[in-house]
């Protein structure tokens, strides 16, 4: 077998139907398998994959292990010649994993590969690509001179801004959103660290690659959708797990004094607490109209009469819909694309080129009876049923 996808899950039901619905139109050309670990979820994922996906493997935990447990119990299981880590609140193209595969195999040192992120608003998501964050380039992190001095080698290290993210390249760090990589090399990493929880768990096994002397890529020539707020929600919890998660990684890997771990608590601290004030939900103004793409006229008036707005029905050839979605830039619309008549490669392409802060994306995924989709990187997606 050639890959193994694996996907954990944790309480997010709707995106992971539609991730494995994307990764299942991703592998019809591949020898492959899919493998999903529910850490425990309280809502109906468990339910939803033994009714709408038999035929995927599913590993039920009796609790929630966390990001690395649970990921190394899924790969253990897994026969592929690649491991896939693939985050739930994703979609990937229909040629996602040929085009990748296809590059992993041309590399000598292949350690890790990742790819393209971008979030729900077609905005690129730079921990796509990162440098290795040293106490230097955690320092040029915290305050912002990464942004500052973006073409200084000096201060452009922590998201590898060396690197275009329309290039492909080495890079040191990647992220858990989407890593592929040899399962005989995660084996031989003894996959992902179970003493930390999460958050560093992907810097510390990209890290791990580099030091078995291999190569990191990052790979520009696929598109993911990475909703990216569903991964947690930004609250205190999560403020005291990053800093622990960034302590666990300097004290494994670098040495310890007073002045750096002054520096650690103190830039932790920092970071998380921007990060959870970013997370907080920003009351955005209700679309004033919203675009459904789709063959179903009926299914537009239904889907009108949930949203208790004015929907506009749009059938148009798949070779002008990006042309045609550019006509509301600068407007207040939601677009709604009907994957049953657009592929999932078109739905990110449409949403990546037309990026407008003013406009805002949701997916019918194929076969089911919910739109979703995500307005912010920092807040929880929106899922309306349509049922």
């Amino acid at each position: 077998m050639q890959l193994s996808v694996v996907i954990l899950n944790y309480n997010v039901c709707y995106f992971l139907e539609q991730c494995v619905l994307s990764v299942q139109e991703a592998i019809t050309a591949i020898d492959a398998e899919i493998i999903v670990i529910d850490n425990n979820s309280s809502d109906e994922s468990v339910l939803m994959m033994k009714e709408k996906f038999p035929d995927v493997k599913l590993i039920e935990n009796k609790e929630n292990f966390g990001f690395p447990k649970g990921n190394n119990i899924g790969v253990r299981q897994a026969k592929g010649k690649y491991i896939c880590i693939l985050n739930p609140d994703t979609i990937v193209a229909e040629d996602t994993f040929t085009k990748i595969l296809a590059f992993a195999e041309g590399q000598k040192k292949l350690g890790i590969v990742g790819c393209k992120l971008i979030d729900g608003t077609g905005e690129f998501l730079p921990e796509s690509k990162r440098g290795i964050p040293s106490p230097w380039v955690a320092f040029t992190k915290i305050f912002g001179l990464y942004k500052v001095f973006p073409k200084s080698k000096l201060f452009n290290q922590y998201y590898a801004q060396h690197l275009d993210e329309n290039e492909t390249g080495e890079v040191d760090i990647l992220v858990g959103a989407f890593m592929l990589l040899k399962k005989e090399l995660y084996e031989d990493l003894k996959g992902f660290d179970e003493n930390c929880f999460m958050y560093a768990d992907d810097i510390d096994l990209s890290y791990r690659a580099l030091q078995k002397q291999k190569a990191n890529f990052y790979f520009h020539k696929t598109t993911v959708l990475h909703y990216k707020g569903e991964s947690t929600i930004k609250d205190e919890k999560y403020m005291k797990r990053f800093q622990e998660a960034m302590n666990f990684f300097y004290q494994k890997h670098f040495k310890k004094s007073l002045f750096f771990s002054f520096f650690i608590q103190i830039g932790t601290w920092f970071f998380s607490f921007v990060k959870m004030f970013q997370g907080k939900t920003r009351i955005k103004p209700n679309p004033e109209l919203h675009v459904f793409y789709s063959l179903n006229e009926d299914l537009s008036h239904k889907i009108g009469l949930i949203l208790k707005n004015k929907v506009k029905f749009l059938k148009i050839p798949k070779e002008k819909m990006v042309n045609s979605c550019l006509i509301f830039k600068g407007k207040n619309v939601e677009i709604i694309l009907d994957n049953q008549y657009i592929s999932f490669k078109k739905c990110i392409e449409i949403i990546e080129t037309i990026k407008d802060k003013s406009i805002t994306f949701k997916v019918l995924p194929k076969n089911t009876h919910f739109i979703i989709g995500s307005n912010s990187r920092n807040d929880r997606g929106q899922i309306v049923k349509i049922e």
